[in-house]
């Protein structure tokens, strides 16, 4: 069943536009096949949860992002921070142990989880009930930013699905690429799963064609959601979204200046701190699509198309949020 809308808890073309850096393009839509277009207008229709006025951060969701590796610490930083943008109330890093003390100073805002790690900077086994201890208390949970050696990242991601129980997981990064050994488990999940894959990382997810995914991206897409029982956001040039049962959506918004290395992990990061607030997944998909790309806008007519920085991105969510809910910017 399709859920968006009131919940539990009280682009421009012509470049990628939410941080696709795959070489492979899909072509846009024709326009009698045509989604449902992402602007102010639509979203509005469907507002994100507010918390009370007298809430306190619990209120406005915990959030818990696992991720990192000695040669990539600012994906997990990046992600981490965007999730607080976001609106988000309470954050929690899970990282190995080898760069947890310098995650905690880039993040001051969050708790710092040090794990162990393999000799390859991955996760170790062992780091997989203190991850759960945590992720089972949280509202949304984002694995994959920055995170490293394969076979160490199977072996986590299958224990942890397997014994996740409440949040909505966001997956992205090489986590992706563990996804097809892993359907059953995702579909176990009812529903409660985001991924954020470019196409380069849909081919891998789907074993579908280069020239497939080119022809047909709404078919290959929506034969994975049904199959995984997950949404997805399939990022490119017009980034397209859906949920088995749902509408497409698709982003138009955003420029090539997107295309940089840690645009994906902020993005994530983005729709992992809207489901903590309480959105449905497809919905914190869709919203958080929409602002990254717009932040991306906003950069572009500062600085310039070109050369902006992912971490750049993060002031710009919370004042693009205000004005698409009404509030004064």
């Amino acid at each position: 069943m399709c859920r968006l809308g009131l919940n539990k808890k009280p682009g421009k073309r012509g470049g990628p536009a939410t941080g696709a850096t795959n070489e492979l393009a899909i072509r846009p839509l024709p326009a009698e096949r045509s989604p449902l277009l992402i602007t102010p207008t639509l979203l509005r229709r469907m507002p994100l949860p507010q918390p009370d006025a007298g809430g306190d951060k619990e209120a406005r969701g915990r959030v818990l992002v696992v991720g990192g590796a000695p040669e990539m610490p600012g994906a997990v930083v990046l992600a981490a921070n965007a999730a607080l943008r976001a609106g988000a109330g309470k954050l929690q890093i899970a990282t190995c142990g080898s760069i947890a003390p310098f995650v905690a100073l880039a993040v001051p805002e969050a708790l710092v989880l040090a794990l162990p790690e393999t000799k390859r900077g991955g996760l170790a086994s062992g780091a997989v009930a203190r991850v759960l201890e945590y992720a089972n208390k949280a509202d949304a949970v984002l694995i994959g930013p920055g995170m490293v050696d394969e076979p160490a990242i199977m072996r986590f991601l299958k224990s942890v699905l397997a014994r996740i129980e409440r949040p909505t997981l966001v997956l992205d990064a090489n986590v992706l690429a563990c996804l097809p050994e892993l359907a059953a488990s995702l579909r176990k999940l009812r529903g409660r799963v985001v991924l954020t894959p470019h196409a380069g990382e849909m081919l891998k997810l789907t074993g579908s064609t280069e020239a497939a995914l080119k022809r047909e991206p709404v078919r290959v897409l929506q034969r994975a959601v049904a199959e995984l029982n997950v949404v997805i956001a399939l990022k490119g040039r017009e980034t397209l979204i859906t949920a088995p049962g749902c509408k497409l959506y698709c982003n138009r918004a955003g420029n090539v200046g997107l295309a940089t290395s840690g645009s994906g992990d902020t993005l994530a990061g983005v729709i992992a701190g809207l489901a903590a607030r309480g959105a449905p997944p497809l919905q914190a998909a869709v919203w958080g699509v929409y602002l990254h790309a717009c932040a991306g806008d906003r950069l572009a007519r500062r600085m310039g198309p070109l050369g902006y920085l992912p971490r750049e991105l993060l002031a710009e969510i919370p004042p693009l949020m205000a004005g698409l809910e009404g509030h004064a910017r």
